[in-house]
C-alpha cells in the first residue's frame, strides 16, 4: 500500500472511531424522523438519505480529515458539469427572480416545476432588501470587487453549482449538483452577482 493511500485509510479509520460513540444517538434520531415524515408528493423518502460526502462532513463536525477532505474536495470539483458554450453570464434580471423566489421541490410543486434558489433566505444581495438571511456571506458589491474576468465566471458558476467543491462542508445547497437549478437558472445567478447593470454592483 502507498504512503498516501495509508495515510487516507488511516484517517478514515480514526474517523470513524471519533463518531462511532455518537452513532446510537443519530440511530435514534434518524429513527424518529423515518417514523414521523411520510412520502407525499414530490417529496419522498428518499430525501432523508445522506450522500457519503454529507455523512462524513455531519459525522466529524465539518471538520473532516484533512487528507480524506482534501481528495473529496477534488473530486467534487472534478465532478461540475460547466456549460458546453463556455459561456457562464445569462440575465441578471431573470436572476433576481430566481435570487428571489423560495418556491420548489414541496410535496405540493408538481414534477419538473420551476425551482427558485432562495438565495435571500442566506444572502444579503441588492441594495434595496430589508430582510436576508445572514447564514451566508453578504454578496453585495460582489462583481464591482472581485470583476467579472472569465476565470471569475468560472469560479462563480462553480460555487453556485457545488459549493462543496471549494468548501467540501458547506451548508451551501449543491444547486446544480442536485439538479435543484438548471444551467440556465446558474447563468442568470452568476450574471446577478457580476453584471455590472445588475443593482447588485451599484
Amino acid at each position: 500500500m502507498k504512503p498516501v493511500q495509508a495515510s487516507i485509510y488511516g484517517a478514515l479509520a480514526l474517523a470513524i472511531a471519533f463518531t462511532a460513540q455518537a452513532e446510537d444517538y443519530r440511530s435514534k434520531a434518524i429513527a424518529a424522523v423515518k417514523h414521523d415524515f411520510h412520502a407525499k408528493g414530490i417529496a419522498g423518502m428518499d430525501r432523508l438519505n445522506e450522500d457519503g460526502l454529507q455523512a462524513l462532513c455531519n459525522r466529524s463536525r465539518n471538520l473532516p480529515p484533512k487528507v480524506v477532505g482534501e481528495r473529496l474536495q477534488q473530486d467534487q470539483l472534478a465532478a461540475i458539469k460547466y456549460p458546453a458554450d463556455g459561456k457562464f453570464l445569462g440575465d441578471w434580471k431573470s436572476g433576481e427572480r430566481i435570487a428571489q423566489n423560495g418556491r420548489g421541490m414541496a410535496f405540493s410543486d408538481s414534477a419538473g416545476a420551476v425551482n427558485g434558489g432562495s438565495c435571500y433566505n442566506c444572502h444579503e444581495i441588492g441594495p434595496d432588501e430589508t430582510s436576508f438571511g445572514t447564514i451566508g456571506n453578504s454578496l453585495r458589491r460582489f462583481g464591482k470587487t472581485r470583476g467579472n474576468s472569465p476565470e471569475i465566471q468560472k469560479y462563480v458558476y462553480g460555487k453556485i453549482y457545488n459549493a462543496k467543491a471549494f468548501n467540501l462542508c458547506s451548508t451551501m445547497p449543491r444547486f446544480g449538483h442536485s439538479g435543484t437549478l438548471t444551467e440556465k437558472q446558474i447563468k442568470d445567478l452568476v450574471a446577478l452577482l457580476l453584471d455590472p447593470n445588475s443593482p447588485v454592483n451599484k
